[in-house]
């Protein structure tokens, strides 16, 4: 296949959920998630960022040389520059702009989730690290997609710093040098721009990483009651961006089906 240079991708990736095998008691210990939003960098730069923007400034007006950066934890907990939100009428406006910015946007999810527990019961000393199990398989749904349409394109993640950031590293360096199970290192480093994964600190105002972020944890829980391990999420504004969501994920390109693509439970 031709692959074509002028029509790059790339993954924003944001993380939900504990990557340890300590207390996994509940939904948010016993599962990661890992959630990646792909996108043309051409519709990136021309719609999904300044939509973006024009919505913070919408609500959270601010001066652009010091940007606000969404994060779910401080939206949902209405503090910080986020208090306006305290307000049931400003919060009613964000939500329907938000869910409506969700929906008009032109990019694909894919959604992976593991059950720690279950893996580790299963496996004991030989189980995967649920990072890079994670990775591994939101990769090679990503690499599938460029491959089938001659794209390429690159990765790039949230910095955490220390650990966090090598075990990132080390899970996508595996890909380039090693391959997977199902798919040789060549089906990953034909279709990659880079091979090192793109890290980015949160203050440096990346519109793909702070959506991916706002977006992993419904994403997370939309993959588990779709699979029965979770009621389906309640609320009318849970259901709304679960809906606005579905039209997003990654599918078969001829039969539609999600699960196995853009929906992923291991």
């Amino acid at each position: 296949m031709q692959y074509n240079p002028d029509v790059r991708y790339r993954l924003y990736i944001d993380e939900s959920g504990d990557h340890g095998y300590g207390e996994m008691a509940d939904v948010g210990t016993r599962f990661l998630a890992l959630t990646g939003l792909m996108m043309d960098a051409g519709a990136y730069r021309t719609s999904f960022h300044p939509s973006l923007e024009q919505l913070k400034q919408r609500f959270f007006p601010h001066d652009p040389d010091e940007p606000i950066i969404l994060h779910r934890k401080e939206v949902v907990d209405r503090a910080g520059p986020f208090k306006t939100l305290q307000s049931p009428e400003v919060r009613e406006a964000f939500n329907g702009a938000f869910i409506e910015f969700v929906e008009q946007q032109s990019y694909r999810i894919i959604t992976v989730v593991i059950d720690k527990k279950e893996h580790k019961d299963r496996y004991g000393a030989a189980a995967f690290h649920p990072y890079h199990y994670c990775m591994a398989a939101i990769m090679e749904r990503y690499c599938g997609y460029l491959n089938r349409f001659g794209h390429t394109g690159d990765v790039m993640a949230e910095s955490r710093g220390g650990v966090e950031d090598r075990e990132l590293k080390k899970a996508y360096s595996s890909l380039l040098v090693d391959g997977t199970y199902y798919h040789p290192s060549a089906f990953f480093s034909r279709v990659l721009t880079s091979r090192e994964l793109k890290l980015k600190p949160k203050r440096a105002n990346i519109s793909g990483l702070q959506v991916a972020d706002l977006l992993a944890h419904p994403s997370k829980h939309d993959v588990l009651s779709e699979h029965d391990r979770v009621p389906a999420p309640a609320g009318v504004f849970r259901e709304r961006l679960r809906r606005a969501m579905r039209g997003h994920y990654n599918r078969h390109i001829y039969s539609g089906r999600i699960k196995g693509y853009g929906m992923i439970l291991l």
